[in-house]
């Protein structure tokens, strides 16, 4: 499903953003969905991208939560160019270094895809 990556007109986000890139699937966006937008149209940030993702409105501290956390840090900084991932807030990180929107949003659309089983499980049974 990370093939469902695209980009966006930046004005859908931010009029300020110059760049955004989002995973958003009709269904399960709420479990799935991932945007990620330049830093750069907003002055005196300390990112060059905000990642955002939708299922750690859900995960956060319980084992998955935790797992999930871990594995999108992990792949935001194997991306190339990739410096630093701070996970902001629950939702978001704050990515620094010269590296491409879409390939940030792909490799954590691919995390979302391969935990995508057990994110269901657990979110029906909440």
């Amino acid at each position: 499903m990370s093939d469902d990556v695209r980009q966006v007109d930046p004005a859908e986000l931010d009029d300020e953003v110059p760049e955004a890139w989002q995973r958003w699937p009709d269904n399960e966006s709420y479990l799935l969905g991932v945007e990620v937008a330049s830093g750069a149209g907003w002055e005196d940030e300390p990112f060059d991208w905000l990642v955002t993702i939708s299922a750690r409105e859900y995960f956060r501290d319980d084992p998955l939560g935790r797992e999930l956390r871990a594995r999108l840090e992990e792949a935001m900084l194997a991306v190339p160019g990739v410096t630093s991932a701070e996970n902001a807030s629950w939702e978001t990180w704050y990515v620094t270094g010269r590296t491409s929107g879409e390939a940030l949003c792909r490799a954590c659309a691919n995390v979302l895809d391969e935990l995508a089983d057990r994110l269901r499980a657990e979110y029906d049974a909440m």
